[in-house]
């Protein structure tokens, strides 16, 4: 596309550097702004984006709640490879930005607009995966990226150009925030600033889902999950939809202690970074899945699994959730989930999530073979053959060496 864009559909959040931007479409390019709110169940009213919103001149205002999608083809599909970046991360922010650009992509296509904008800042992760998303999904598609653009690169001239133009500033918003945040039904981060020094503790204050595990219960809390095929599908027995399965999960996990994370990471677009995050819903999920998938998963195909999932993490991570790659690995996940059904129990306690028990209807799980005590299905006496067989090329390389 060439020349100024005639309508632009901004991913808009009510707040101060989305309501900047969108004045800024608006002064910029005379264009017609129409803005899309998500609720993926970061836990903030949305109504007072929409009144914002038409306070500034806009026709078309798109509020979603968009929880249950989010979670079920999404965050699901992702926990089915047990993903983790960097050994650590839960890639709450990364997993949810796909879901973004794929509706700013549909609501461009519904109203007619030959533009979409967001407010990532042209230093971080994020306005890759929001482009590399809208850019796969539509080719032809504009993508405006304001912080790349403009000169409004400090928060005092963010809020001289909002006084200048009749921007309501929230409270609170005129002074350097502490962090950056940024929130969804997986999880919050945090980050910049008060975080930058990655020698500082982060402050007990920030904290929001979850209680200091030196503050948790005394006793511990068991949860019992279900799955089916490789989603968890019930807790202690009582069926939950996707959304409110993982927000029980976040209940009960923030209770305990469990799920907060600091973690220095490297970033796609070439720096490392500091984050702190809470995922405590999450990170009892990925351990009620390995622990239903330790009996129920072949090893071989568990085996591949994790040597895989390093480089699925990756994609996600650095935003390629629609290449063709990505799918194709899903593809591999998901065939090899069609056993994974069956309950996990864990024991919540002072910050750690630990299986205690599992039991599947297809359980590869033997105590015939697994015991310690007599048994007539297997013969010991094979292991002699199969050592010998897999040592012959270590004893035949240590002859060679003498």
């Amino acid at each position: 596309m060439t020349g100024n864009p005639k309508k632009v559909v901004l991913a808009y959040s009510g707040g101060l550097d989305t309501s900047v931007i969108l004045r800024w479409l608006q002064d910029t390019y005379r264009c017609e702004v129409v803005t899309f709110t998500a609720d993926l169940g970061q836990g903030e009213e949305l109504e007072p984006a929409r009144a914002k919103a038409e306070m500034m001149g806009v026709k078309e205002i798109h509020i979603e709640d968009l929880q249950e999608e989010f979670v079920r083809d999404f965050v699901f599909p992702m926990f089915r490879a047990n993903t983790v970046y960097e050994g650590t991360y839960l890639l709450g922010t990364s997993i949810a930005r796909p879901l973004i650009a794929k509706r700013l992509i549909e609501i461009a296509r519904e109203v007619g607009a030959d533009a979409v904008a967001h407010g990532a800042t042209g230093k971080g992760n994020d306005q890759v995966r929001f482009e590399l998303g809208c850019y796969a999904l539509d080719p032809h598609i504009k993508v405006i990226a304001p912080w790349r653009l403009w000169d409004l690169n400090s928060r005092d001239k963010l809020i001289q150009y909002a006084e200048s133009r009749q921007i309501p500033i929230p409270r609170g918003k005129r002074g350097t925030p502490p962090y950056s945040t940024d929130a969804n039904l997986l999880h919050i981060s945090y980050e910049g600033l008060a975080l930058e020094d990655p020698w500082i503790e982060a402050d007990e204050e920030m904290f929001t889902r979850s209680v200091s595990p030196e503050l948790a219960p005394e006793r511990p809390t068991y949860v019992e999950i279900g799955f089916e095929r490789g989603d968890a599908v019930s807790v202690d027995g009582e069926p939950l939809s996707p959304a409110n399965l993982l927000r029980r999960l976040n209940d009960l996990a923030g209770a305990n202690g469990i799920g907060r994370l600091d973690l220095v990471e490297n970033r796609y677009v070439g720096m490392k970074s500091r984050g702190v995050y809470e995922t405590p819903g999450g990170t009892i999920l990925l351990a009620a899945h390995r622990g239903i998938e330790s009996i129920t998963l072949d090893r071989g195909a568990a085996h591949l699994k994790d040597e895989l999932m390093p480089r699925y993490a990756e994609l996600i991570y650095n935003g390629y959730w629609f290449s063709p790659e990505r799918e194709m690995l899903q593809a591999l996940i998901d065939q090899s989930q069609g056993p994974v059904t069956g309950t996990v129990r864990l024991k919540l306690y002072k910050g750690s999530a630990a299986v205690v028990g599992r039991k599947a209807p297809q359980s590869l799980y033997s105590e015939d073979y697994a015991t310690f005590e007599a048994d007539t299905v297997y013969d010991q006496k094979d292991a002699e053959g199969f050592i010998k067989l897999n040592a012959l090329r270590l004893r035949i390389a240590a002859l060679a060496r003498r």
